[in-house]
């Protein structure tokens, strides 16, 4: 099956930013040189819907390397850049991606991806909020004895897995990569919490340093989002449903507070819950003039956009992902990003060190895939704590630092009930 991808001539800057990704990316190096060149996925075929970026290309291009019959394509087409899609097809991958493609087509090309994995033989899924699953049980119901398996990439992904297997739904097994501590207490804490506030403040050149932020959820994303902002300078509250994740947030120093309450003196707002609905038309009513919201989290619906311009008198452009809802009493409200996760939409997405070891573990998990995937049941699975481990300590090797071993003596007495 031929990709589909908008220009192929942005082939050349895709390359420059897959290459620039590359030297960035010893752990995913080590774990291609340790892991994948036994020939386990030799011939496999690997369907990966992910957002279309230089760290995404990079471990497209070495699951091919591998010998993988590797297809890509995006959740949304506001989350593919061009170039790299361009890049990716002359690196021998399969990619239906264009960023002018309309959004409700985005379910074609996810169709077309595992149509083209499992054209010859069985094939694994790199997923992101369950989409490919989603078509795969549903649209793609004949496909299903040829998946060995999947790997989820997010925080609501694994939760609509869970879902799913509590209903006995789910056909194969699936490694929720996202509870690796390697992926969440870094892309989630550290990624999402740089890659975030870096978009919004690229779109909107604006400071943070003393401005009243609202961070709605105090999970690893917003738990990263509120500690970057207070390290530049900005005045945080959180909102939280969970008691014990608020008195967290306020034993981290921030103000704690009802979102209906927050929505009236904040100056920033960003959620980040995995959740719908979490700022409504109640929220805008109350908001001061001037008011920036954007979404960190993974579902596109964390903010009510429809609501928000049901409710305003006009609507236009401020700046490039910037845009200005004029509310009937004159305030205006700024949202980033279109409302959707806005390090993609506004930003480059997190740091190409965080995606290094976020992209080992979804490689490992492929590897375990193409060794174990048909002796696995068809369940939600953890990744083993040793392949965290193993990506931990290659890490720590490649900037020259490592750890302790636990003595003999010293495992004994954790072991033992006597001493």
């Amino acid at each position: 099956m031929e990709s589909s991808i908008r220009d192929p001539s942005l082939a050349p800057e895709g390359h420059r930013k897959m290459d620039w990704a590359a030297r960035h990316s010893p752990v995913l190096d080590a774990v291609r040189g340790r892991y994948l060149e036994d020939g386990s996925l030799r011939d496999l075929g690997v369907a990966i819907c992910l957002p279309i970026e230089a760290k995404t290309a990079r471990l497209a291009d070495v699951l091919a390397g591998a010998g993988a019959r590797v297809a890509v394509a995006a959740p949304l087409p506001f989350v593919v850049q061009d170039d790299v899609a361009a890049a990716l097809v002359e690196r021998g991958v399969t990619v239906f991606a264009s960023s002018e493609s309309p959004p409700e087509e985005a379910d074609r090309d996810l169709e077309r991806a595992l149509d083209a994995a499992t054209a010859d033989g069985e094939a694994l899924l790199i997923d992101d909020r369950a989409a490919l699953v989603r078509i795969a049980h549903t649209t793609r119901r004949g496909l299903l004895p040829r998946i060995r398996g999947a790997s989820e990439e997010t925080t609501s992904g694994v939760a609509k897995l869970r879902a799913m297997e509590r209903g006995g739904e789910l056909r194969f097994p699936c490694i929720a990569a996202n509870d690796a501590r390697c992926k969440h207490l870094f892309d989630n804490r550290y990624g999402t919490g740089q890659s975030a506030l870096e978009a919004i403040m690229h779109a909107t050149n604006l400071m943070f340093g003393g401005k009243r932020m609202v961070v709605a959820g105090y999970g690893w994303c917003g738990r990263g989002i509120a500690r970057y902002a207070a390290g530049l300078g900005a005045r945080v509250v959180v909102c939280e449903v969970d008691p014990v994740r608020g008195l967290e947030a306020y034993a981290d120093g921030f103000e704690v507070l009802p979102a209906l309450e927050a929505a009236g003196t904040g100056e920033i707002f960003v959620t980040a819950t995995g959740n719908k609905g979490v700022l409504g038309r109640e929220h805008f009513a109350r908001m001061r003039d001037g008011a920036v919201l954007a979404n960190a989290g993974g579902v596109d619906v964390e903010i009510d956009v429809e609501a928000l311009r049901a409710s305003a008198s006009e609507v236009r452009r401020a700046r490039r992902d910037v845009e200005e809802f004029v509310m009937p009493d004159g305030r205006s409200l700024f949202l980033v990003g279109r409302g959707m996760v806005v390090n993609l939409t506004a930003g480059d997405g997190h740091p190409v060190e965080i995606m290094d070891l976020t992209f080992a573990i979804q490689a490992l998990c492929a590897h375990r895939l193409a060794n174990e995937g048909t002796s696995l049941s068809p369940s939600v699975h953890l990744l083993p704590r040793e392949i965290d481990d193993e990506v931990a300590r290659i890490k720590l090797e490649a900037v020259g630092m490592g750890i302790d071993e636990i003595t003999p003596e010293q495992r004994d007495f954790l072991e033992s009930w006597r001493e």
